[in-house]
């Protein structure tokens, strides 16, 4: 039944991730500001574990660029890397770090997480995507300085929904 639920949860983090960016894909930059897709996929990492959270992070960007056209293809491959990182990432270290007040827990694997996911994206656009042309002050300013509103929304977002998430036996 556990596996059964996790699926479910899994497929409505995806679902999640491909619906939510659209509103914000009516304004310009929006999505690349304000990080809508990351939100479910890093959840997801919470809720199902490591390989549930990998797979949604991966078909979440992929489904939406088949379905919307958004991410665009040249930014395709680097945000299924991200995110598929964000997922794996946020359920292993979930599992592996021991700290016993929950909301602390939550901050401590969600950074973790989000700078796994950062920093993966940064050396495979540098070496793989964007060879060449991608410098440490693009990386830092995509990464980091762009992203910065939905980096403080995930901060201030992701930890207190797990918490109470979690107390109320969602998963």
């Amino acid at each position: 039944m556990k596996n059964t639920r996790n699926l479910i949860l899994t497929a409505m983090f995806i679902a999640i991730g491909v619906v939510l960016p659209q509103a914000f894909h009516m304004i310009p930059n929006a999505g690349s500001v304000v990080l809508p897709m990351h939100i479910p996929v890093l959840i997801a990492g919470f809720a199902v574990g490591p390989l549930l959270g990998a797979i949604c992070g991966f078909f979440t960007p992929l489904l939406s660029h088949l379905i919307f056209g958004m991410p665009p293809a040249p930014v395709l491959p680097s945000m299924l890397c991200e995110l598929t990182v964000y997922g794996l990432m946020t359920g292993l270290l979930n599992k592996v770090v021991k700290i016993e007040n929950g909301l602390v827990k939550n901050y401590v694997v969600l950074i973790g997480a989000m700078l796994c996911g950062r920093i993966t994206y940064g050396i495979l656009n540098a070496l793989i995507f964007k060879a060449g042309s991608y410098s440490m002050t693009a990386w830092t300013s995509a990464a980091f300085v762009t992203a910065l509103p939905g980096i403080i929304i995930q901060l201030v977002l992701i930890p207190i929904l797990v918490d109470r998430l979690k107390k109320a036996n969602l998963f």
